[in-house]
């Protein structure tokens, strides 16, 4: 029997959820910045455990609210980082630096929308976890979790699968805004994106624990909604600006037309 009790706090600009058991405690994922003292907070005040129980910081992918207290936490508490088996970075090279930039800028931006105050969102842009996991494998000391590859969205998201439970944690590969689902942004690979929402689909879940949203119970049917509705196209800041500059250049065009045709 599983002694796995499963939190979810209100983070920054995101669900946050720890998985505690009694000697031993997992952060599903490295949260914001400033999600760090919230954490360590409820571990040390609510559960009056001390900080080194947090054993295992997960990273789901390299955002600002996924990634951003993990290095803090490591600072903090002597954990472990686990994340995705990858070679390269994913904010890489000059146009990498640049999107870290744009993609903190975009977390400060949701939190405004939130009513959140200011806070410094800053982390580094390369991630070096202690431990690099693949899909199928179970996370180091918590083997009742199992690692899922889940990419789309960025190219080395994961999700993680509570066995006894059947509870999974997708990050952000679903999200539920007010009562409304939403694809994330954004969406590197749609056929990987489908792909990785069919896998979740075919664990038939207890619940779905999302990180923009909370933990709900997702029929088959809404997962079909979800497959159906999921974009068929990149949707990047780089496909939004080409996309708003090809917009723009054919309403420029066809005011064009129209004025020389009102001329003849």
């Amino acid at each position: 029997m599983s002694l796995c009790e499963i939190v979810r706090l209100e983070g920054y600009i995101q669900s946050t959820y720890l998985a505690v058991y009694p000697d031993k405690i997992m952060l599903l994922d490295g949260g914001c910045r400033p999600d760090v003292a919230l954490v360590l907070d409820y571990i040390k005040t609510t559960l009056q455990r001390p900080l080194t129980d947090l054993k295992v910081v997960m990273v789901t992918h390299m955002h600002p609210d996924h990634a951003g207290g993990a290095l803090q936490f490591k600072k903090q508490t002597g954990c472990l980082i686990v994340s995705a088996d990858k070679k390269t970075q994913w904010y890489g090279g000059i146009g990498g630096r640049a999107m870290h930039v744009i993609d903190m800028n975009l977390a400060h931006y949701v939190a405004r929308r939130q009513g959140r105050s200011a806070k410094n969102l800053y982390y580094p842009a390369h991630l070096n976890p202690d431990v690099m996991v693949k899909d199928g494998d179970c996370v180091p000391e918590f083997d009742e979790w199992q690692v899922l590859e889940t990419p789309g969205h960025t190219d080395r998201d994961l999700s993680l699968f509570h066995l006894p439970s059947r509870q999974v944690y997708t990050a952000d590969l679903i999200i539920k805004l007010r009562h409304k689902f939403v694809a994330p942004f954004p969406i590197y690979d749609p056929k990987l994106y489908i792909q990785s929402l069919q896998k979740i689909k075919a664990l038939k879940p207890s619940v779905v624990m999302m990180a923009h949203g909370r933990e709900l119970a997702i029929d088959d049917a809404t997962f079909d909604m979800l497959i159906t509705q999921a974009p068929k196209h990149p949707r990047t800041i780089k496909d939004t600006i080409k996309h708003k500059l090809l917009w723009r250049k054919d309403a420029d065009f066809t005011v064009f037309s129209r004025r020389r045709k009102s001329k003849r």
